[in-house]
């Protein structure tokens, strides 16, 4: 009784602010125009024709969207004909989902969890199963796929401690929500004690995603070639976030004024930084500008990026911003060392394992608790180093690079990291075959 209450409230709360959202993705959509695209879709009305026996896959966003093209190509590979129901919650990850698509399939966005919008979504679309990607599971959403018999899973689940905190503090809506899952796949042991805590029926432990993901070989040898060829040692702060740039600029700016108050004929490292989003990449270069130092755009650059006018710590000091999509594999090609983004701010960290499958060391912060377990396996591996603050975090890159043989052993335990937890896409296509292929009753 609790619950249904807790839920109505919620409802209720949820239909209230339809206007609110619509004014946040008008005002979105001025710096990201994806944001106005078939907005009634999330309120449950689409064009697509209605069809049923889809497999739904919802990734909120670029670095869910990117976990599911993993799965997706086992699930195609191992199921032809598959017909795909993608949902997205942001811009970036309908833009990313859009690559995903093949004939048949169809691409629209995760509705409002309304009630009115959850229930039009599953009987426009009836799915044959949804497989929510990673951590999203919305009270009316699970509740309205419990009722109608639409197996949802939770897959590459992970839960944070801060994440659980959160939810413990709405247990009386959080908890009927993870209880409604038909199964969740969590990424790691510990990530499954967590969500047992709510409720959730965690079927099994079956590994990370994101370990299975290749880079893309061309894009990796081309950055390899230019860092065979650079003047200096390159070090790149990857996927940073508001709020970082700017601790990390500052210790630039320190760092080459020491070098100019000692005389140092020397400017050891070249240092790239590619922002997290890119609707922050003119933001970030003005940035640069700020702290003194002059900016060069990976979109102008040529065949390779442009050679240092010279060494002298006299002279400004050139930071190349990367400034496109589609390119990670190229930059940590490109880079000796990687500073982790969302790790120098209690923003949880981005992901480190395509930077080891790059072969590029991470140096990261004290902040990875959106993946706390694959940063403790890279760091006992001897991939990952942390250091407590962004100092630390440019001296000890920067000495990293200065001991070859130090820097060989990082680049090969890297390599060895991404390639030991490989497996997890063959494991969840096994289990979706058994969940597709189990009565319909719940």
């Amino acid at each position: 009784m609790l619950a249904r209450i807790a839920r109505a409230a919620y409802s209720a709360v949820t239909v209230l602010a339809q206007p609110l959202l619509r004014r946040k993705l008008a005002r979105r959509a001025r710096a990201e125009p994806g944001y106005a695209e078939a907005v009634e879709e999330r309120f449950g009305h689409y064009t697509q024709p209605a069809d049923a026996g889809r497999v739904w896959i919802h990734a909120v966003s670029l670095g869910e969207t990117r976990a599911a093209a993993i799965l997706l190509a086992e699930l195609r590979r191992q199921m032809p004909g598959l017909r795909l129901l993608l949902t997205h919650g942001t811009a970036t990850g309908r833009a990313e989902g859009r690559k995903l698509l093949q004939p048949g399939d169809v691409q629209v966005w995760q509705p409002w969890d309304t009630p009115g919008a959850v229930d039009r979504f599953l009987a426009h679309f009836q799915p044959r199963l949804g497989l929510l990607m990673e951590t999203e599971v919305w009270p009316n959403l699970t509740a309205a796929c419990a009722r109608r018999g639409v197996p949802l899973v939770l897959a590459n689940a992970r839960l944070s401690d801060k994440s659980l905190h959160q939810a413990q503090r709405m247990g009386w809506l959080a908890r009927p929500a993870y209880q409604a899952l038909t199964a969740a796949w969590a990424q790691t042991e510990a990530d499954a004690q967590r969500l047992r805590t709510l409720g959730a029926p965690v079927q099994g432990v079956l590994g990370n995603l994101k370990f299975d993901a290749t880079p893309d070989p061309a894009l990796l040898a081309q950055g390899q070639r230019w860092r065979a060829t650079a003047a200096r040692p390159v070090l790149l702060f990857a996927s940073s976030r508001e709020g970082e740039e700017v601790l990390w600029l500052a210790q630039l700016r320190t760092l080459h004024e020491a070098a100019r108050a000692s005389r140092t004929n020397d400017a050891p490292v070249q240092w790239l930084i590619v922002p997290r989003h890119p609707q922050r990449f003119d933001e970030v270069a003005e940035l640069i500008r700020q702290h003194g130092f002059t900016v060069s755009r990976r979109s102008s650059w040529g065949a390779q990026p442009p050679a240092p006018p010279s060494a002298s710590a006299s002279d400004p000091v050139t930071v190349w911003l990367g400034d496109s999509l589609g390119e990670m594999a190229l930059y940590y090609g490109l880079a000796d060392v990687a500073l982790l983004g969302g790790s120098f701010a209690p923003l949880g960290g981005q992901n480190l394992i395509e930077a080891a499958a790059c072969g590029c060391p991470v140096v990261m912060g004290p902040h990875t608790f959106n993946f706390a377990e694959a940063a403790q396996w890279a760091e006992a591996a001897g991939a990952a180093f942390t250091v407590s603050d962004m100092a630390q975090a440019c001296v000890r890159a920067q000495a990293l690079v200065a001991d070859a043989p130090a820097h060989h052993s990082a680049v090969q335990a890297a390599l060895h990291f991404a390639t030991a937890h490989r497996g997890a896409a063959a494991r969840m296509v096994q289990a979706v075959r058994v969940l597709i292929s189990a009565p319909a009753a719940r």
